[in-house]
């Protein structure tokens, strides 16, 4: 048997029992186990990871674990460059395009709302959210744990909170979203992009009480959902509003938070 050290990093012990936190971890193994294997072994997901120290020596997921090594793991870097060191993956982490799975529904219409790019697929099969996060280079939101351990998944995220609201908040902080928002772009049903059209060209489509009064109206690319600034815009703003009200005064662009027709 050897005995290898760990120790995780700032919200990698999200995933840690208490008792096991901001501390050294003494973990047992048989053989020769990978750092992956060990890693999630002690319930930490290697999609939030970004960064493994064996010794002090950068490592990759496959590196073999040998009896009194010492283990450091870090999650993405925000603020430190780490650019001379190896990382874990040839791509950032963090993109502006995400998947996520069938539990995240309120999140995902939020998050569009905002003009940022979600797709939810039909299949909600854990294979089929791996298999669009991969080919389409999304990074997968869920709060499925065992999900982000599956092994060809490279790219995840966890979510922490079950309010969506603060979900919200949470993926722009996380991933730094908050300059790329472009409220009422996007259709919060299809993720499609939002374009203005003429009234002349959807007349039929609009209640005559609406068609009376309102000139602007906006439609899907996708799906061709017609859009105004009906009763609830008011509401979706105020929810948008909230989601808003977290970021740094210097991260969302003057007046960008009243665009948009719905």
């Amino acid at each position: 048997m050897g005995r290898a050290t760990f120790r995780f990093y700032a919200e990698l012990n999200d995933f840690l029992p208490p008792e096991k936190r901001k501390r050294d971890i003494e973990h047992e193994f048989f053989g020769t186990p990978t750092v992956k294997d060990a890693i999630e072994a002690l319930g930490v997901p290697h999609v939030e990871v970004d960064l493994v120290l064996v010794n002090g020596e950068p490592v990759d997921f496959s590196y073999h674990l040998r009896d009194g090594d010492r283990v450091a793991v870090y999650p993405v870097f925000e603020t430190l460059d780490i650019s001379g060191v190896t990382r874990l993956r040839s791509k950032p982490l963090r993109r502006p395009k995400f998947v996520a799975d069938v539990h995240l529904g309120k999140l995902v219409r939020i998050l569009r709302l905002l003009g940022i790019d979600v797709t939810q697929p039909l299949d909600p099969a854990d294979e089929e959210l791996v298999r669009v996060s991969r080919e389409e280079g999304r990074i997968l939101l869920t709060r499925d744990r065992h999900l982000l351990k599956h092994g060809k998944l490279t790219h995840g995220y966890y979510v922490r909170s079950d309010d969506a609201v603060e979900q919200a908040r949470e993926v722009l902080r996380r991933f730094h979203l908050w300059g790329e928002l472009r409220p009422f772009t996007r259709c919060p049903v299809c993720n499609g992009y939002l374009e203005p059209v003429r009234k002349e060209e959807v007349l039929d489509l609009i209640p005559p009480r609406t068609a009376a009064w309102l000139e602007e109206y906006t439609r899907c690319r996708g799906c061709g959902k017609l859009y105004w600034p009906g009763t609830h815009y008011r509401r979706l703003r105020e929810t948008l509003s909230r989601v808003l009200s977290a970021a740094p005064r210097t991260s969302v662009p003057e007046g960008q938070e009243s665009e948009g027709h719905f």
